[in-house]
């Protein structure tokens, strides 16, 4: 089996919105070739840049991100944690802050100065959110 080789947050985003063809090509023939790993910060940029500079929806982002993950090629850093953050964002979490919680589902308490934070994202799994 091949070496398994890890790709940028550029690398994924032309691959999703295709604006630049001939980067698409490179970096779908690269994903068709190659076992890929994406590390969870990669994910988290993707979402940010597609929201923030792609103007996608949530729907399109949670859609692309699914999709993407979804390939047999792709090994995610933690799979688990970024499917529970692509469900919890769907949910009216924050991404980055979904993300957050579910990398720390381990511990019993993850502790934040944002209130906002705190009201979408108790009940979400085992880790309870508690204000500092």
């Amino acid at each position: 089996m091949a070496a398994i080789v890890a790709i940028d947050t550029c690398v994924v985003v032309r691959l999703l919105t295709k604006d630049d063809l001939e980067q698409y090509q490179k970096s779908y023939k690269l994903i068709e070739e190659n076992q890929i790993f994406i590390s969870d910060t990669v994910v988290l940029e993707t979402q940010w840049v597609l929201k923030a500079a792609y103007s996608y929806t949530k729907e399109q982002v949670c859609e692309d991100l699914r999709w993407l993950c979804g390939l047999d090629q792709i090994h995610l850093e933690n799979s688990l944690a970024v499917a529970e953050a692509i469900n919890w964002y769907e949910l009216g979490l924050d991404f980055a802050d979904a993300l957050h919680l579910a990398k720390s589902q381990q511990y019993s308490v993850l502790y934040t100065f944002d209130k906002e934070f705190i009201k979408r994202g108790s009940g979400k799994g085992n880790c309870r959110l508690k204000q500092l």
